[in-house]
């Protein structure tokens, strides 16, 4: 089931007034960085975009450099959150799942990405961002893959392997992992004209369980094929 964007780990609850200025700092820096580019962005913009006063960016940053590290920080911690809730990203995986456990997870991923990438307003700012940091990387892009890609995707690997009795690591289960990933980003970062064709006025809980449903039926679609493939063989 998608989860509602209240019910999803990270969204910003009781804060104290310093946390609360560092977390609009973040979520302008997020916006403008994603939307401008950094040497394109000013801090006087984004203390005015976070309600701040521009001190405040030294104050809690040490500076522009700073903030946008701090970005990349925030976006490794909330995605860590909601790809743990599905992946166990911290438990210990010395027990193998078994195929019908991987299937089951590789689904509820599928599920739990759909509702933060579809539906999660914060989701269009992190692309933004990330995409800004694929074309022209930068020390945030290092923090992004290190701190929550590359452990993500090789997680993936692992469990599609469990599911499917593939080698985690060869090229066929890392294309495959990331093509899983990436039919869903595709729906934030062409968001304006899937809703145009679809005759949606907004990709809500709703529409996203409709996407859901196609991206579980691809991934099923795809399991079914492997498996009729290796009883072939």
């Amino acid at each position: 089931m998608i989860q509602r964007n209240d019910q999803i780990p990270g969204a910003a609850g009781r804060l104290s007034s310093a946390d609360h200025t560092r977390h609009s700092l973040v979520q302008a820096g997020l916006k403008l960085f994603g939307e401008k580019g950094y040497d394109g962005t000013t801090t006087r913009e984004i203390a005015t975009a976070a309600n701040a006063n521009i001190g405040s960016i030294s104050y809690h940053f040490g500076g522009k450099d700073g903030l946008r590290t701090a970005c990349a920080d925030h976006i490794v911690e909330l995605l860590g959150e909601i790809a743990g809730s599905a992946l166990n990203l911290k438990a210990d995986h010395d027990a193998p799942l078994t195929p019908d456990e991987a299937r089951a997870m590789l689904l509820q991923v599928l599920d739990t990405m759909t509702g933060f990438i579809a539906t999660r307003p914060e989701a269009g700012l992190i692309v933004k961002f990330v995409l800004r940091e694929l074309s022209h990387p930068t020390v945030a892009l290092d923090r992004i893959y290190d701190g929550i890609f590359a452990p993500v995707h090789k997680r993936l690997c692992a469990v599609w392997a469990a599911a499917t009795g593939e080698p985690a690591e060869s090229e066929e289960t890392k294309l495959t992992v990331f093509t899983l990933i990436g039919q869903l980003v595709y729906f934030r970062i062409a968001s304006e004209a899937v809703q145009r064709r679809m005759g949606w006025n907004e990709i809500g809980g709703r529409e996203a369980s409709a996407i859901s449903a196609i991206a579980g039926g691809n991934l099923e679609a795809i399991l079914a094929a492997r498996t009729r493939g290796k009883e072939d063989s």
